[in-house]
C-alpha cells in the first residue's frame, strides 16, 4: 500500500481528498504546513507528496525543492488554482511529477496519483566513484513537431543550419515553449548525436552546490563531500550539454562556466587537476540576459560566448497555425497513457483553444489535453472537459481590444481629436494585413484561418474578396 503525504491547509478539502484516496487503497497522512511536512518526511517512508501551492508558512514549491534535495525518489504532485499556471509549470521544471488545478476532479486525481507511483526510479552506483545517483525512467517526451507556420518553418531552417556546426547556441523563449526539445533536435542533427545529451535546469540547482553539480568535486572539498563526484560537464564529454534557465547561475559559477568555454578545461571543486572536455553548449533562458549584464547580474562576456547563434522559440499564442499539430500529438500521447480513444475536439473547443492566449504555452496545452481526454466519456472532447478559466478569462486579443478602446475613449474625452483622421481606413488596412499574415502562416488554409481569426468562413471569404487577397 503506497503511503502518501497530503499537505493542505483547507481542512475540509483535505478531509475529502484523504477519504477519497483511502477508499482507493492508499495510506494517507495529512498536515497543513511546510515545516510539519518536512518533519513527517524525515520520520517516515513515503512514496508521494500531494501539496497545495499556497500554505501558511511557505509554498508547495519550497517543499518540492526541499523534498527533491533530500528524497530524490519521492514523487510530488502540486495542487494549484488556475491563476497559478505559470508557477505550476515552473514546479514541473523543478521536478514535480504533475500539477492539478482546483477544484480537483476525482478521476483526474486518481489517474495522476497512479501514474506517478508507477513511474519507476532506480538507484545506480558508479563503480569508479562509489557515488549514488538517481535515474528516472519515464516515457520518452513528446516528439518534436515542426509545424507549418512561418515562425515554425524559419525555426526549423535555422536548426538545420546550426546543428552540424559546433557553435554555442542560445535558445530564447517563454517558459513552456519547448526550448529543451529544440536543443535535443540540434543535438540529434549534429555530429555529436552518438554522444550524450545532458540537460540541466540551472534554476533547480542549489546555489551552494551548482559548481559541484556542473564541474564535480573531490572528496573532502567541503562539508558533506564524502566521495569524489563527476560533474555534468564531464558526463557530457563528446556530446551536448543543455543549460536551461542559465540566467539563474550565480556570478561565481558564471566565471567557472566562462573558463570552461574558453579553455575547454574544467577543474573539480577542491581539485588541482585540469580535465579536458569536448562539449557543445546549448543554453536557454526566458529572461533578458542583455539587461541583466547591464545590471551586473549576468556577465556580458559569458553572454557573448553562449550567444554565437540565437534561436527564438515563439509562444503558442503567436503560432496558432500550428495548434492543430500540437493538439494531434498530445491527443495521441494522452490516449496511449490513459488507454482512451478520443478522436477529435468539438467545434466549440476549437474556438476556445484558438481564442485562449496560452500563458503556459505547450506544457499548458499538453496538460489541458491530457485532463480533457481523462474526463471525456465520448470519443470527442467537449467544453465541459475543459477548466472554466480557459473560456471565462479574456484572451490577449480581447484585453488588447479593451485597452485600445479605453485609450481611444480617453484621448477623445481629453483632447480635441482631429475629425479629418480616417480611422475607418486605418482599421481596414490593419484588418487586411492581419488576414494576409494568417493566410500566409496557414498556407492559405481558409478553414484554419477562420478559426484563428474567430470568424466564420463566409465572413472570411467575403473579406478575402473585398481586400483582393486571393
Amino acid at each position: 500500500m503506497a503511503h502518501i503525504l497530503l499537505v493542505e491547509d483547507d481542512l475540509t478539502y483535505s478531509r475529502i481528498v484523504k477519504t477519497f484516496l483511502e477508499k482507493n487503497s492508499f495510506e494517507v497522512t495529512t498536515t497543513t504546513k511546510v515545516k510539519e511536512a518536512q518533519t513527517i518526511l524525515n520520520s517516515g517512508k513515503f512514496e508521494l507528496i500531494i501539496a497545495d501551492f499556497r500554505l501558511p508558512d511557505g509554498t508547495g514549491m519550497e517543499l518540492l525543492q526541499w523534498a527533491k534535495a533530500n528524497f530524490p525518489q519521492l514523487q510530488v504532485i502540486l495542487i494549484t488554482h488556475y491563476s497559478d499556471i505559470r508557477i505550476a509549470i515552473k514546479a514541473m521544471k523543478l521536478g514535480a511529477f504533475e500539477y492539478i488545478t482546483k477544484p480537483i476532479n476525482p478521476d483526474e486525481l486518481l489517474a495522476t496519483v497512479k501514474e506517478s507511483l508507477t513511474q519507476k526510479t532506480e538507484s545506480k552506483i558508479s563503480v569508479d566513484t562509489k557515488e549514488s545517483s538517481i535515474v528516472t525512467k519515464s516515457k520518452s517526451p513528446t516528439p518534436y513537431v515542426i509545424g507549418e507556420s512561418q515562425e515554425a518553418q524559419k525555426l526549423e531552417k535555422h536548426i538545420q543550419l546550426v546543428a552540424p556546426t559546433d557553435l554555442s547556441v542560445l535558445v530564447l523563449g517563454e517558459t513552456g515553449t519547448g526550448k529543451e526539445l529544440i536543443s535535443k533536435r540540434i543535438h540529434e542533427f549534429s555530429n555529436r548525436k552518438s554522444g550524450p545529451f545532458v540537460a540541466i535546469d540551472c534554476g533547480a540547482l542549489p546555489k551552494e552546490l551548482a559548481g559541484s553539480e556542473l564541474f564535480g568535486h573531490v572528496k573532502g572539498a567541503f562539508t558533506g563531500a564524502l566521495d569524489n563526484k563527476t560533474g555534468h560537464f564531464e558526463s557530457a564529454n563528446s556530446g551536448t550539454i543543455f543549460l536551461d534557465e542559465v540566467g539563474n547561475l550565480s556570478y561565481e559559477v558564471q566565471i567557472q562556466l566562462l573558463r570552461a568555454i574558453q579553455e575547454r578545461k574544467i577543474r573539480k571543486i577542491g581539485g588541482n587537476k585540469e580535465i579536458d572536455i569536448d562539449v557543445r553548449i546549448i543554453a536557454a533562458t526566458n529572461e533578458n540576459l542583455i539587461s541583466q549584464s547591464g545590471e551586473g547580474v549576468f556577465r556580458e562576456d559569458l553572454y557573448h560566448r553562449l550567444n554565437e547563434f540565437t534561436l527564438h522559440a515563439s509562444p503558442l499564442r503567436d503560432r496558432k497555425a500550428d495548434l492543430e499539430f500540437f493538439v494531434g500529438e498530445f491527443l495521441s500521447e494522452s490516449n496511449e497513457r490513459l488507454n482512451k480513444s478520443i478522436t477529435s475536439l468539438s467545434p466549440e473547443v476549437w474556438d476556445i483553444f484558438y481564442n485562449y492566449d496560452w500563458p503556459g504555452n505547450l506544457r499548458e496545452l499538453r496538460n489541458i489535453i491530457k485532463r480533457a481526454v481523462l474526463l471525456s466519456s465520448d470519443n470527442k472532447i467537449e467544453r465541459e472537459a475543459l477548466p472554466l478559466e480557459l473560456y471565462e478569462t479574456p484572451s490577449i486579443a480581447e484585453k488588447a481590444d479593451l485597452t485600445s478602446t479605453s485609450s481611444q475613449v480617453k484621448v477623445a474625452s481629453n483632447s480635441n481629436v482631429n475629425a479629418s483622421v480616417d480611422y475607418k481606413s486605418q482599421w481596414k488596412e490593419q484588418e487586411k494585413d492581419l488576414i494576409q499574415k494568417v493566410l500566409h502562416d496557414t498556407r492559405f488554409n481558409k478553414s484554419k484561418t477562420a478559426r484563428i481569426l474567430n470568424m466564420d468562413r463566409k465572413t472570411l471569404y467575403s473579406k478575402i474578396e473585398k481586400y483582393g487577397l486571393e
